[in-house]
């Protein structure tokens, strides 16, 4: 069975999603910028956790984080992201969600290099950055209900699911493969689940200290 958030169906943003707006189309768009850089591409502006250990490339930790090895891993995290990104950018305020999104991403990558420190296998991918927002999103809205598509071989149907479970789960199945990476067969990179663990753990920890003093969280 596979679960696809579609949104909060509890509550609607106030203000236009802007900065999530912005956010996915930077990663469209470095994702066009892949299919047409190739392998020689993915590989320079993709981390490597030993690269950044030994003080090189830097400037991946923050490019890796708009990369994706596949148009699937690209639309499953920019749906999640979608579904989430909103209310959490509502509340905020835009400013301070393009902050938290951004150190968040990086959050995830310290975790990951923490982890992994002598990995030479490239990391790319929004995944770090977005489970910040989920852990956000889960501390803040716990019992709103998400609106999902329940997808069973062939059987598709539309169910209301508790914030508190749907990231819950997601949540446990990352510590529950904690220290794997999923390789992309066509780029041999993948984001592994420290840094998911590490961007959540930033995002659920932090996420009242960007709360907008007019933020609209109690507007439903």
């Amino acid at each position: 069975m596979e679960v696809i958030p579609l949104g909060d169906a509890t509550r609607r943003p106030i203000r236009m999603p802007v900065v999530t707006a912005l956010f996915i189309a930077v990663n469209v768009v470095v994702f066009l910028l892949e299919l047409s850089g190739g392998e020689s591409f993915v590989t320079q502006w993709s981390l490597v956790p030993a690269d950044i250990v030994a003080g090189r490339h830097w400037i991946t930790i923050l490019t890796s984080m708009f990369m994706h090895g596949s148009i699937s891993h690209l639309l499953g995290n920019m749906v999640f992201f979608w579904a989430f990104g909103p209310e959490l950018e509502d509340l905020m305020g835009r400013r301070r969600y393009f902050v938290y999104y951004l150190i968040g991403g990086l959050a995830a990558t310290a975790a990951q290099v923490v982890a992994d420190p002598t990995s030479t296998v490239p990391n790319l991918g929004a995944s770090g950055a977005i489970a910040a927002v989920l852990g956000g999103f889960l501390v803040t809205y716990p019992h709103d209900q998400i609106r999902s598509l329940l997808v069973i071989f062939f059987f598709i149907r539309t169910a209301y699911i508790p914030a508190m479970l749907l990231i819950g789960v997601w949540f446990l199945t990352q510590l529950v493969n904690l220290g794997d990476v999923t390789q992309h067969p066509q780029t041999g990179g993948g984001v592994a689940y420290a840094a998911h663990v590490g961007g959540f753990i930033f995002g659920a920890v932090t996420a009242r200290l960007f709360e907008h003093p007019r933020g609209s969280k109690t507007r439903g």
